[in-house]
């Protein structure tokens, strides 16, 4: 199995647990990746000496330097800067340890081994999901008639998964698309607003962009607005007080509407909730504050506030792209986090550009 490489992907399983790197080596083998191992930090260091992995599987418990102890060591080498980097924990891991590192995924254990195997093609940069698609062979030794055996039903469960998830992908965008045919203020606001949020999740914290909670959250961040009267939605003048309480009540609103949805469970709830949530605790429904605000729900403002001024709305016209930047930086660390907005105007000609493309 390669990658676009010029050889197989080449994984480095560190953990202090044998019985778990034999698992994670029988497994790997039979997706055709070479596998190497090491019990701590000190062994993987020796090893990555040897030959630079294309991605590590880190647990984070290691006897001596902990495994993000060492991811940064890892990360400050340009040698050895861009292996992907899979962590494994055992307990409650800060994501802002996970972030700091560059971490592809972090997976808790237990996990299973299609949990796995996602992560290693994600690490490695691989998109079209062969892992699971070695050829078959006759063995005669008994784990790898088992591991063999786990691989067909790994495929299965995957196949599977897929279904499901185009099943929920369809849904749901026939949601966002009911909604954009009622609240006609909007156009196309859902699926743009939904691009740009991507894009700048990329730059702040790049991992939270490929996670399907966050991706469908931003569609669907304005769904509970199915529970708004008309009158009020496509209100072409500003909303009186009462009006504009009862126009707050989307976001509270849609999370409930969502709650059942597997696949918007977490940080997709989180941005349909808390999206017009302010930094300085001033935002609804929960009044949350800083970075009590979950951090998609936090880049979603940006983009949701830059898109509000620079469209047309049933109540006024769209304003200058200048107008939103002014905007930004004047709301910078009162309505909206501070480095988010940073981050949005560092590559401001690059979100612009998209912002603006059909």
């Amino acid at each position: 199995m390669t990658s676009g490489r010029s050889g197989p992907v080449r994984v480095l399983v560190v953990d202090d647990d044998p019985l778990l790197r034999t698992l994670l080596r029988t497994t790997f083998e039979h997706a055709d990746l070479v596998v190497d191992e090491a019990a701590d930090a000190a062994s993987a260091a020796w090893q990555v000496e040897l030959e630079v992995p294309d991605v590590i599987i880190l647990d984070v418990n290691l006897p001596g330097p902990s495994g993000i102890a060492w991811a940064h060591a890892l990360r400050a080498s340009p040698r050895t800067a861009g292996i992907g980097i899979v962590v494994l924990t055992g307990t409650d891991l800060d994501d802002g340890d996970a972030a700091s590192v560059g971490a592809t995924a972090v997976l808790s254990k237990p996990f299973s081994p299609l949990e796995v195997l996602a992560a290693v093609e994600r690490a490695a940069g691989i998109s079209n999901g062969r892992l699971l698609e070695a050829p078959h062979a006759p063995f005669t030794d008994q784990l790898l008639v088992y591991a063999d055996d786990v691989r067909r039903l790994l495929d299965v469960e995957r196949r599977q998964r897929a279904a499901i998830e185009r099943l929920y992908a369809e849904t749901l965008g026939a949601l966002a698309n009911a909604l954009e045919s009622r609240d006609l203020g909007t156009g196309t606001h859902s699926a743009r607003v939904q691009r740009l949020a991507l894009e700048l999740t990329r730059i702040v914290q790049p991992e939270l962009a490929e996670q399907p909670s966050v991706i469908f959250g931003y569609l669907l961040h304005d769904v509970g607005k199915i529970g708004i009267p008309d009158a009020i939605l496509s209100k072409p003048g500003p909303l009186e007080l009462a009006e504009r309480a009862v126009m707050q009540t989307h976001a509270a609103l849609g999370a409930e509407i969502l709650a059942g949805v597997g696949l918007l469970a977490g940080h997709g709830i989180d941005v349909v909730r808390h999206h017009h949530e302010r930094w300085d605790g001033g935002g609804y429904p929960d009044k949350l504050a800083g970075e009590a605000i979950p951090l998609p729900s936090r880049i979603f403002a940006v983009v949701d506030a830059v898109d509000a001024i620079t469209a047309e709305r049933p109540y006024r016209a769209a304003q200058p792209w200048s107008v939103a930047m002014e905007e930004l930086g004047a709301g910078a660390g009162t309505q909206f986090d501070p480095d988010v907005v940073e981050a949005f105007r560092a590559r401001e000609h690059d979100l612009r550009a998209l912002a603006t493309a059909a």
